[in-house]
């Protein structure tokens, strides 16, 4: 199982883990795809949720490309592929929280001018300092083989750095225990506003309370807004509870479960936001319904199509003669 400071990565993990990686592939994909393709979803927090899919979508890639090759040595595909998760994965702790931070200054403060001017300080900091500290990390070779202590496969800082855990604090770890702090505190103030509007709204025109779609669409905004911290914390925790274990020196940060539940909850955060703001989203879902029905429906009409012809088709005769004989047929029906 372990080695003395090397956790060994068995298949059945990498297997796991690279499901993962794909699932979040495939959901930050489709938050883009559905932002491209219909344009009236681009709204300003569907716009932050896409930035948000651009970081999840290169941490996907990159962790599993860090997790199908399982370094075991100061690679330059192990630097850059370390690099790449490094600001991948720091760029998903500032969007997730610039998101909630857009929210609470749109919902609680009632301001969307300034929720929108935002927007840009959002740019420089997601990008700006995860691009920063990437970039001082790689210069100093500090970013490399670090032997899956506190990753599973992928590398990160390397494990014979002297100053490794101030590193791993200032590319990772710091942002990550600040998003813990700030989510469910700007969430829990954004929901009691929600329910404090609501009770005055109910109070002063109660007909609104017993309309089932509003209600339904306001429990439906409720849980993903309670939804939202405790998806981030839940996916997040396992790789905090092994840098703790690796400060107290313990062994169980080697166990399988730990290093797999890492694994998971670290590749997992593009898929969870398709779900949430995709799959779980009504009117989305019913477009993409629509278009897959659309697109089966062609197909199933096209292979019958084809179906009909093949036995339409006489010896000796090939389909061309036979679209030229329609064709004249159509035509002299015409006439």
């Amino acid at each position: 199982m372990a080695s003395g400071n090397h956790t060994v990565v068995y298949l059945s993990e990498q297997v796991v883990v690279l499901f993962s990686c794909a699932l979040s592939f495939v959901g930050s994909s489709l938050i883009i795809l559905t932002y491209i393709i219909w344009s009236d979803l681009r709204t300003t927090p569907r716009r932050l949720l896409v930035y948000l899919s651009v970081s999840d979508w290169l941490s996907a890639v990159s962790y599993a490309f860090g997790v199908w090759s399982v370094f075991q040595t100061d690679s330059v595909d192990c630097i850059v592929q370390g690099a790449v998760s490094t600001f991948a994965n720091t760029s998903s702790f500032f969007w997730t929280v610039a998101i909630a931070i857009y929210l609470y200054v749109f919902i609680v403060r009632s301001s969307q001018r300034v929720a929108d001017s935002l927007e840009l300080i959002f740019h420089l900091v997601s990008w700006g300092v995860p691009l920063i500290i990437t970039v001082a990390a790689v210069s100093l070779n500090k970013i490399g083989y670090d032997a899956s202590e506190v990753s599973v496969g992928w590398c990160w800082v390397r494990i014979h750095t002297p100053d490794r855990v101030l590193w791993m604090l200032l590319t990772g770890k710091i942002w990550e225990f600040l998003a813990y702090l700030t989510l469910p505190v700007l969430y829990i103030l954004i929901k009691r506003h929600i329910h404090i509007a609501h009770a005055a709204l109910s109070e002063y025109r109660p007909i609104l309370a017993h309309r089932p779609p509003a209600h339904s669409f306001s429990s439906m905004a409720d849980r993903k807004l309670t939804l939202i911290p405790v998806i981030f914390i839940v996916l997040r925790i396992w790789s905090t509870v092994r840098f703790i274990l690796l400060l107290a020196g313990s062994p169980a940060r080697q166990s399988p479960v730990l290093v797999t539940l890492h694994g998971i909850g670290n590749t997992s955060q593009g898929a969870a936001n398709c779900i949430m703001f995709v799959l779980f989203t009504q009117p989305l879902r019913s477009r993409l319904c629509t278009t897959l029905c659309c697109c089966r429906s062609k197909c199933r009409a096209e292979v019958q199509h084809s179906h009909d012809t093949r036995h339409r088709l006489l010896p000796g005769q090939d389909a061309s003669t036979l679209r030229e004989e329609d064709s004249t047929s159509r035509a002299g029906t015409d006439r």
